[in-house]
């Protein structure tokens, strides 16, 4: 317990960010901005990279599914540490092969690995954040996730003019991955010193039915926003002729959108409310996704890059920490069960854009489907019961 005497709150949310930048940006994002040269040079097509993606979201919510299930706080704890190791091997193994059966396995570990950072993780982070008597906000943490997009963005970038073989960038993101392990791993938010089960936390205290079935759609929508602009972002943008080699940037401006944007969100929910600040970052996501199906222009682009960037982290943030305050015994499993809807988006829908694309050969067609069920999420959004 020594260790978790000593350590400070900004240890334990470096660590966090640290751990997020590893297991998200790395083991899930990297496949993003490394997809054109992947399918450059090894023949991958839409729809393999789109069920590959499909994949990945698989793995992340088997991971959330299993979230929901454990009570214990220190097998989250030894989830979490498992998962952080489990991101570099799941990057490194990338570089090993070309054959679809072994990717696939390395992708849906890499979605498990994305769960221990996003549910678990978060979890461990918003519980300590309570029993430290801080504000059990999850904005600071979740620059990871936009740190993590900058990094995976800027390192493809930079690995593309010294190493421009796929295997290559692959094995160099593990070894950038150790920098982000070491902090991460020492950093870890330790387990409390007594583990207490949770008798007196009903379900109910999550919200109502109603309340629960009608957050669970609208997040369900979020994600399905959230998987086309995270897998196909790169892509979209390199398909056009005039903007061929800005995929990078356009990724680039989604992880540097996110980072500031964690505190405007957390800023406008104190302000606002959280179902306003939802209402809003859904609207604005649902138009950045227009921006590019509307103009092949690059600042049609690279406007919708950073709308998304600004956007998701928003959506993300605020559901979690609003779900997670609700069940401060164990946010972690209440954030888990409302991400299994968040989950099924993400893997029915890089499926759907993917096949979409290789048939009509554009991403607008998915474009538009995907504005069309953000829109309803929204709706759905705008008839949330106040529950206070």
């Amino acid at each position: 317990m020594s260790r978790a005497k000593h350590l400070q709150p900004w240890q334990v949310l470096t660590g966090g960010i640290c751990g997020l930048v590893l297991t998200i940006g790395l083991a899930r994002f990297a496949y993003t901005p490394l997809l054109p040269s992947l399918q450059t040079q090894t023949g991958l097509t839409d729809a393999a990279a789109g069920a590959l993606a499909a994949i990945n979201y698989a793995g992340y919510m088997s991971g959330a599914l299993a979230a929901t299930w454990i009570d214990d706080v220190r097998w989250r704890h030894w989830l979490y540490s498992a998962g952080l190791w489990m991101a570099l091997v799941t990057v490194a193994a990338m570089a090993l092969t070309t054959w679809m059966p072994a990717w696939a396995l390395a992708r849906y570990v890499g979605g498990l690995c994305g769960a221990t950072g996003m549910l678990l993780g978060s979890g461990l982070v918003l519980g300590w954040l309570i029993r430290q008597g801080r504000r059990p906000e999850l904005g600071l943490y979740f620059i990871g996730l936009g740190l993590g997009i900058v990094v995976s963005a800027a390192g493809a970038w930079a690995l593309a003019g010294l190493w421009p073989t796929w295997s290559d960038q692959w094995l160099a993101f593990a070894v950038l991955g150790v920098v982000f392990f070491i902090p991460a791993w020492r950093w870890r938010p330790p387990v409390p010193p007594q583990v207490v089960v949770a008798h007196d936390a009903p379900v109910a205290s999550v919200g109502s039915r109603r309340w629960r079935w009608t957050l669970l759609a609208s997040y369900f929508a979020a994600g399905w926003g959230f998987v086309i602009s995270a897998t196909f972002t790169v892509a979209i943008v390199e398909r056009e002729p005039a903007l061929a080699g800005q995929g990078p940037l356009a990724w680039a401006l989604v992880g540097m959108a996110a980072m500031p944007a964690v505190f405007i969100w957390d800023l406008v929910a104190r302000r606002r409310g959280d179902k306003q600040a939802l209402l809003l970052a859904f609207g604005l996501q649902t138009l950045s996704i227009l921006l590019p199906a509307l103009s092949g222009e690059l600042w049609a682009a690279l406007a919708g890059a950073v709308g998304y960037g600004a956007t998701f982290i928003g959506i993300v943030s605020l559901t979690l920490a609003l779900v997670g305050r609700r069940a401060p015994n164990n946010p972690g499993q209440a954030m888990a069960k409302l991400t299994l809807s968040y989950g099924a988006a993400q893997m029915l829908a890089p499926v759907v854009a993917g096949v979409m694309a290789q048939t009509t050969g554009t991403f607008q067609g998915a474009l538009w489907l995907t504005a069309g069920v953000m829109a309803l999420g929204m709706a759905l959004l705008a008839t949330l019961p106040h529950e206070h």
